[in-house]
């Protein structure tokens, strides 16, 4: 990405967004998942691969995006809820059982998304990023709402993917318990409203990210 902002991240790097509210992380965040046009500049993709076996021109093409909302249909089974990602984002990663034991839920697939708690509800949400494999996990405060034993077991996974050459991008409050990353700090600044923004917002983009489906 040119101008304020410029940097690259690589195979293996984990990058975590700070800054105070309305310093624009989530912003930065919508942006490199193709949810929102840039300003000025660019975002550029070298290297990777696509879902159908293309050289990949955007990030959208091998990313997942979790927002604050959790993107999932409150009366439908957590199972099902997950299975509409897989078909959506096109090609399997873990089995939906397995992915839910990874994120500590075993044995609640057949529950509607609604009756767990929240804490749960977050983690089904990020359970999406195991059924679908995705080089770049662009993640918006992906820890909201969990108690510190769901905090390490999700910093786990994130080095994990780290470790297979995967890219974690993060907005966060608060450490994410990832072993090694760099940060990019934020500073608060003015931004244009939306009609003098250059291409104006994605609204339906973002909507659909953020579960308003």
């Amino acid at each position: 990405m040119a101008g304020p902002l410029d940097f690259a991240v690589r195979a293996g790097d984990g990058l975590v967004i700070t800054g105070p509210n309305g310093a624009g992380k989530s912003t930065l965040l919508r942006t490199l998942a193709g949810l929102l046009r840039p300003l000025a500049g660019h975002v550029a993709v070298t290297g990777a691969t696509a879902a159908d076996g293309e050289p990949a021109r955007t990030v959208a093409e091998i990313a997942h995006y979790v927002g604050h909302r959790n993107a999932m249909k409150p009366g439908v089974s957590v199972r099902d809820n997950l299975a509409f990602w897989r078909r959506f984002l096109g090609g399997g990663g873990h089995p939906i059982e397995a992915a839910l034991e990874a994120v500590g839920l075993p044995d609640l697939a057949h529950l509607p998304f609604s009756y767990l708690s929240a804490g749960q509800q977050r983690r089904t949400s990020l359970a999406r990023l195991l059924v679908v494999e995705r080089l770049v996990w662009i993640l918006d405060e992906p820890t909201s709402a969990l108690d510190a034993s769901s905090q390490q077991r999700f910093g786990t996974l994130m080095d994990a993917h780290l470790a297979g050459g995967g890219i974690v991008i993060a907005a966060t409050h608060q450490p994410l318990g990832m072993a090694a990353v760099r940060e990019l700090r934020l500073e608060s600044r003015r931004l244009p409203a939306a009609d003098e923004r250059s291409g104006g917002f994605d609204e339906a983009a973002i909507a659909a990210a953020e579960g308003w489906l």
